[in-house]
């Protein structure tokens, strides 16, 4: 098959060809090798900034920092200006990859990448998808995520899905119905891969369970499942292995960056340290040991368009313990800054911890779809939940003395039955949210 994507990202300005030969020479790295390559380019890409950026020039107030630890941490308010008021000398909208984050962390901007940086971020994806046999120009995408709905913007996305071989469903309706014109396309089509987000992936699952079906039995050209952008939890993986047939593999990236870890084949969550420095910080900036959990700091080895260095991504993490600047390990990802309750007791507790205990009990039974969690008051929480039929008082019972037990007593819950619950425009479902 002729290579489609690759001469769909050339015709756009992206260096594909360098950008592969580039990512190849860093992965061959010994390890004393990449150590001089890290530091040669964190040197590098804040030097570029500081003489080339007024926007950096002003955070960081000084050209003469010292040490690594004296540059500023920047976080996503710090980006809520104009984008042409945070672009380097001699780049712009034109000549730059511009996209907008998805606002899940609450808090969405415009961002910019050159253009090569840009072309790496996509050597970094092919290289990494080569890991399960996937090539990008050959392989069958079935992708679940999200779509424009108004008519330019839907016929954009479905061509760039055409380039780029990829059937698009879309995610903002998952009625049971829906989900059956799902599987026929799994019946009629060869798809090598499934890639989206989790929930909707999770969704499609519970369906493929209550119909007795294992995926790769009607579609046997199916080879591997990647789901990103939310929370996989143990249960669901199981769940998605055993409905799917398939390897079911974790990503976590952010748009504004790159792939920042990715499932390897021994099950590890491989940390991208090839374009990417990643960072674990406590509340003052400073370095946690490996193994214990602190926010997710990321630097961008290669963007002269648009500084990410020491970027807050806004997520709380911990790197395994026999991690090394080579390969660094993600053991855990605990889930965003702005997604931790505070309890009446003074407690602080993240947001997913109520997820995770709820969705252990409410789930016992195969009735509830999906649900997620809002915290209205200190003390008040709102379930709103999809289900066949209505949670009984023992249900709710059993979920109240739980998070009781697993947190703190005398908290108010409501559960609320809904038809479908509420996504981003993009089809994203926030697990979590705190509204005070």
């Amino acid at each position: 098959m002729f290579p489609l994507f690759d001469l769909s990202l050339r015709i756009n300005g992206f260096q594909m060809k360098e950008a592969k030969a580039e990512l190849r020479k860093i992965v061959a790295f010994s390890e004393k090798e990449h150590e001089v390559f890290v530091a040669n380019k964190k040197l590098e890409i804040v030097d570029f900034h500081l003489q080339n950026n007024p926007f950096y020039q002003e955070l960081v107030g000084s050209n003469n920092y010292k040490n690594w630890g004296d540059l500023p941490v920047l976080n996503k308010q710090n980006l809520q200006k104009p984008l042409q008021e945070r672009l380097s000398k001699e780049y712009s909208t034109k000549n730059s990859y511009v996209n907008k984050t998805s606002g899940s962390s609450g808090t969405p901007f415009i961002f910019a990448k050159d253009k090569y940086c840009h072309a790496l971020t996509w050597a970094s994806n092919m290289y990494r998808f080569g890991w399960y046999g996937i090539d990008f120009n050959t392989s069958y995408q079935a992708r679940f995520y999200g779509i424009p709905m108004d008519f330019i913007g839907n016929k954009k996305e479905r061509f760039k899905d055409f380039l780029s071989h990829r059937f698009r469903f879309s995610i903002f309706d998952l009625s049971d119905s829906v989900l059956e014109e799902f599987l026929h396309h799994f019946r009629t089509k060869k798809f090598d891969y499934i890639n989206g987000y989790t929930s909707s992936i999770v969704l499609f699952a519970k369906f493929l369970q209550q119909k007795n079906i294992v995926l790769s039995t009607i579609c046997p050209s199916l080879k591997v499942c990647m789901v990103t952008s939310e929370m996989l939890f143990e249960d669901d993986k199981l769940l998605l292995e055993m409905q799917f047939g398939v390897p079911i593999v974790n990503e976590y990236g952010a748009s504004e960056l790159d792939l920042i870890a990715f499932q390897n084949k021994e099950g590890e969550w491989q940390v991208n340290s090839e374009t990417l420095f990643v960072e674990i910080l406590d509340e003052n900036n400073q370095p946690v040991p490996n193994g214990t959990s602190g926010r997710i700091v990321i630097t961008s080895l290669f963007n002269k368009a648009h500084p990410f260095i020491r970027y807050d991504i806004g997520d709380i993490g911990i790197l395994d313990e026999k991690s090394t600047l080579q390969n660094p390990i993600l053991k855990k990802l605990i889930g965003r800054t702005n997604d931790v309750a505070v309890l009446p007791s003074g407690k602080k507790s993240p947001g997913l911890t109520f997820y995770y205990v709820t969705k252990s009990i409410i789930e016992d039974d195969g009735n509830v779809k999906e649900f997620v969690i809002k915290q209205t008051k200190i003390d008040t929480f709102e379930i709103e939940y999809v289900s066949e039929i209505a949670l009984n008082l023992a249900q709710i019972n059993k979920i109240e003395k739980a998070i009781a037990l697993y947190l703190e007593p005398n908290l108010n819950f409501s559960f609320t039955r809904k038809k479908s619950l509420e996504r981003n425009n993009r089809g994203k479902l926030k697990q979590f949210k705190s509204m005070f």
